[in-house]
C-alpha cells in the first residue's frame, strides 16, 4: 500500500483550516 503524506500549513483559516478539520477527523490518517 502506498501512503501519502500531506503537509497543510497556514491552517488558522479559509481552506487550510477545512482541511485540517477533514483530516484531524480521519484517526487512521491523523498524525499531528
Amino acid at each position: 500500500m502506498n501512503q501519502k503524506v500531506v503537509l497543510i500549513t497556514g491552517c488558522s483559516s479559509g481552506i487550510g483550516l477545512a482541511l485540517a478539520a477533514r483530516i484531524a477527523g480521519d484517526e487512521k490518517k491523523r498524525f499531528m
